[in-house]
């Protein structure tokens, strides 16, 4: 799913960091620091290129989007040229390899396998036939997808402590990550079940076998369809399929190659899929080309698992009835979009304990088309190297959980998590009831989004069409080594609706690039139990857009540290790693800051009396004294003088306005800071009135307080300025 708008924002440069992927654990390269994590539990283990012994360079890291090592696992990858190796460590007993790779545009070639310092007779193939993918209707996106993956079994045992190498032979390769891994044996066929080869489908590969697992499925309804080990053409996709069990010898053994396995808008469901692996051809992405794994309804009371997806569009884009599905122990690898997306209707779905790497959009997604998903959830998922979209997102939905996953190396247009209303299409149903966010691990997540100019957080709640109003609830977060912010609340269509009703509760956050918070819009959010360390610039960003369009509240409900700092200019962006400037001293501190009041009439929002425009203005509700204006500073100032404006026009003729200055600390107990009294605004003197406010004062809530206007009957500002100089 992608964002098609666009707004004004400022840019930002890119940094790099370090930290490695491997089953269930994050390891930081170079320092003694590792991290427990939530995630999958995978039968393999992954080790990074730019840790193992190589002739070969190393890139990254990087950032940029386009490159290669912004794209890598851990952001960096190692380079050979012909005749160039990499040498991994094995890490534990193994007899098969996965190799994260990149070939230039173009070409193929082959990797020589080493074990202990013999080359074995089996070589990796590669090649770039499914990288490098365009989708130009994308707005912000370009060339991506620029890995792919490929498996061998070596035909050996290897141990802990063993050497496997890979040697480049005749073109460049890019090495990214290695899954090492215990393969079992193939599985037998379970009695009574009907042999996908008894009905004729051909094991080699050559033949076309797609009539042969329609004849199996139609025999073995209530019953198994074997898939024996082999590989099996089809040419056109299943349909029809329900009460049924497909199963295969394991997903090393037995392969279907085909770009659309199941097809069909409907099924009466119990379909059980499991054990084999499905290859697609899929090299570029078309939108309106069902090339799926499972395209549409598997109907209620499904599963898959133990499956290996690969060059397909999407694992699984699923509509109609799926309800109480599981999908399970699954790998999800190299397709040109999503992983797998709840296209709505979804109820009661589990997508749990898988691993995904490179998809080219959102890895896991709900998105609430024509009807909600509702009590679905996202659990215990690893996730990595999503290339243009979030890890996990979110668009719409009752009462949906998000748990335990790991998510890392997101790319261009993507958080690692994204709640959202951002809808797409009609009819699209937002968020509501409880939106469950808890026990997640982020790992270098969030960044520059190429349509705002500015970053994405690594966990983003968006109130882009329409005002977020569940609950939404953030638990048991950790967030590391985020390029820019660790949460954002934004209006991604740039209308500055609220995103309200969060709490984060218990998270803890380790060097993030630029701050902790990053609000671009109104709305509320608590923060209880949230610690950070090695914070870039400053704890808080709090910087509603559009300008004058409401305030974002921050909340403390306690136990929060490192992060109570907030950002001092809203005219810039922070820069990763910067640190908060120190303020020019003569600054209007109410500039651009939020902007509320008790009332407005008609066009003359609050936000106009801080826009920096004189000929600009707020105007209050007619005939109803008192008025107040109130700006959010931000953070609090010792306020020392106030300059207040009315546009310099002479068709505004002279009046006195009576109002009196109280200001805030926490945005619930005022105290008078100038008592009430008259101040009169000539369009012969500029129209302007200066307050001096007394020594001592402190505020960060600023609040004038209107009772009388003698020209007309509402209290009127064009510019509210505050000064730290008298």
């Amino acid at each position: 799913m992608q964002s098609t708008t666009r707004r004004y924002v400022r840019c930002m440069a890119s940094v790099g960091v370090t930290v490695a992927l491997t089953a269930g654990t994050l390891v930081t390269l170079g320092t003694p620091a590792a991290y427990a994590a939530a995630g999958a539990t995978l039968p393999f283990t992954s080790v990074e290129a730019e840790s193992a012994t190589t002739t070969g360079s190393r890139i990254g890291p990087d950032l940029t989007q386009g490159t290669l090592a912004s794209e890598a696992s851990g952001r960096q990858a190692v380079r050979l040229s012909a005749g160039q190796r990499v040498e991994f460590t094995v890490p534990r007993a193994a007899n098969a390899v996965n190799v994260a790779y990149s070939v230039p545009d173009g070409q193929s070639g082959t990797l020589d396998v080493y074990v202990n310092g013999t080359r074995i007779a089996k070589t990796l193939a590669v090649t770039s036939k499914y990288s490098y993918v365009d989708t130009g209707w994308i707005p912000g996106a370009r060339t991506h997808h620029l890995y792919d993956n490929a498996r061998l079994l070596l035909g050996q045992n290897v141990q802990a402590g063993d050497k496997v190498a890979l040697q480049a032979t005749n073109t460049q390769v890019t090495v990214d990550v290695a899954d090492f891994e215990q393969v079992a044996g193939p599985a037998g066929q379970p009695a009574g079940s009907v042999s996908v080869v008894s009905r004729g489908a051909d094991p080699s590969g050559q033949g076309d076998s797609t009539q042969a697992f329609r004849d199996a499925i139609a025999a073995a309804q209530g019953g198994v369809v074997w898939i024996p080990p082999g590989e099996y053409r089809l040419t056109s996709s299943l349909n029809g399929v329900q009460n049924v069990t497909l199963q295969g010898a394991g997903h090393w053994h037995s392969v279907v190659r085909t770009s659309r396995f199941i097809d069909q808008s409907g099924s009466s469901g119990r379909v059980h899929i499991k054990d084999f692996a499905v290859v697609g051809e899929v090299t570029e992405r078309v939108d309106s080309s069902p090339d799926n794994f499972v395209n549409g309804s598997l109907g209620p009371n499904s599963s898959v698992s133990g499956m290996w997806l690969q060059h397909l569009k999407v694992g699984l884009w699923l509509t109609g009835n799926n309800d109480n599905l599981v999908v399970e122990n699954s790998r999800f690898l190299d397709m040109t979009a999503d992983g797998l997306n709840l296209n709505g209707t979804a109820r009661g779905v589990r997508v749990r304990n898988n691993f995904l790497r490179n998809q080219g959009d959102d890895a896991l997604a709900m998105w609430s088309l024509y009807a909600p998903n509702t009590s679905s959830s996202f659990e215990n998922n690893t996730i990595t190297q999503p290339n243009l979209a979030n890890g996990i997102a979110i668009y719409g939905g009752t009462d949906i959980t998000v748990r335990d996953n790991l998510v890392s190396d997101t790319n261009a247009l993507g958080s690692g998590i994204a709640i959202s209303n951002q809808k797409f299409l009609d009819p699209f149903h937002p968020l509501a009831g409880t939106i469950t966010v808890d026990g997640n691990t982020l790992v270098r997540t969030g960044v520059m989004n190429p349509n705002w100019n500015h970053p994405m957080g690594a966990l983003r709640v968006d109130s882009y069409d329409s005002a977020i109003d569940a609950q939404v609830r953030i638990t048991n977060t950790t967030i590391t080594d985020s390029p820019y912010s660790a949460f954002e609340f934004v209006s991604g269509s740039g209308r500055g609706l609220a995103a309200r009703n969060v709490t984060v509760d218990g998270a803890t956050v380790r060097n993030t690039g630029t701050v902790v918070v990053q609000a671009e819009t109104q709305g509320a959010a608590t923060f209880r139990n949230v610690t950070a360390t090695g914070v870039g610039a400053a704890g808080i960003y709090n910087c509603p857009y559009p300008s004058g369009s409401g305030t974002f509240t921050v909340t403390d409900g306690g136990g929060n540290s490192g992060w109570s700092s907030t950002w001092s200019d809203c005219s810039t962006w922070p820069q990763p790693g910067q640190g908060n400037p120190d303020p020019d001293p003569g600054r209007n501190l109410a500039k651009g800051r939020p902007a509320t009041a008790t009332g407005s009439q008609d066009v003359y929002t609050p936000g106009r009396a801080v826009d920096g425009d004189a000929n600009s203005y707020w105007e209050s509700a007619n005939n109803a004294f008192p008025q107040s204006l109130t700006v959010d500073l931000g953070s609090a100032e010792a306020v020392r003088r106030l300059v207040l404006k009315l546009p310099p026009s002479s068709a505004w003729q002279a009046r006195t306005q009576t109002f009196s200055v109280q200001g805030s600390t926490d945005g619930s107990t005022y105290s008078t800071v100038v008592a009430a009294q008259g101040h009169r605004f000539d369009p012969a003197t500029g129209n302007t009135v200066t307050v001096s406010l007394p020594s001592g004062t402190n505020l960060r809530y600023l609040r004038l307080n209107v009772t009388a206007n003698t020209g007309w009957p509402a209290a009127q500002f064009s510019e509210v300025e505050a000064y730290l100089t008298s």
